[in-house]
């Protein structure tokens, strides 16, 4: 059984892992406005591994005989300057959302709850792929800028992600497991 401040912050991260799939869907929508399917591509694919992250641990609280609480998901941003903006502000978020996994950690090493604390080393690792994904998509797209052919080769790449995501990864693709 989850004690009450665990519960209450593994809730808090399901929160956190569905606004993050809300803001990867927004950041596809900018992306198919642009003509960049291929980016749209891969933020959809994107909000899908949020989605997934937020209901492994939804699984989990159930799993320990713990209430899940669902809170509203306000409206995210919907336009950037440019796809390397967006960028920027996905590997920001997922700055953040390495903070809020490792501030579980913490919680779950200060209430002793050994599961819990082995049930978020996944969520670890993930972190840091997802942030090491996120910096080397914008290393690249600081190299082209904003040339046209370049951006294009990107976006081809990018949209490699969903055809990839079946066969166990693929580097090219730039695709989190």
């Amino acid at each position: 059984m989850l004690k009450e401040p665990l519960e209450s912050a593994l809730n808090d991260q399901i929160n956190a892992e569905l606004r993050a799939e809300y803001l990867y869907l927004s950041m596809a929508a900018y992306f198919e406005d642009e003509g960049l399917p291929g980016f749209a591509s891969w933020m959809r694919a994107q909000a899908d591994e949020e989605h997934s992250h937020a209901m492994r641990i939804y699984d989990y609280v159930l799993d320990r005989d713990g209430r899940v609480r669902l809170d509203g998901i306000d409206a995210p941003q919907t336009e950037w300057e440019t796809p390397q903006a967006a960028f920027e502000d996905a590997y920001d978020h997922e700055v953040k959302v390495s903070g809020l996994i490792d501030d579980l950690v913490a919680l779950a090493r200060e209430e002793n709850d050994n599961a819990t604390e082995n049930m978020l080393q996944w969520f670890v690792a993930e972190q840091v792929e997802e942030e090491a994904t996120a910096q080397a998509i914008i290393d690249k797209l600081r190299h082209v800028g904003d040339d046209g052919p370049g951006l294009l080769m990107i976006d081809q790449e990018l949209g490699e992600r969903g055809e990839a995501s079946g066969s166990g990864g693929d580097e090219a693709a730039m695709q989190p497991e």
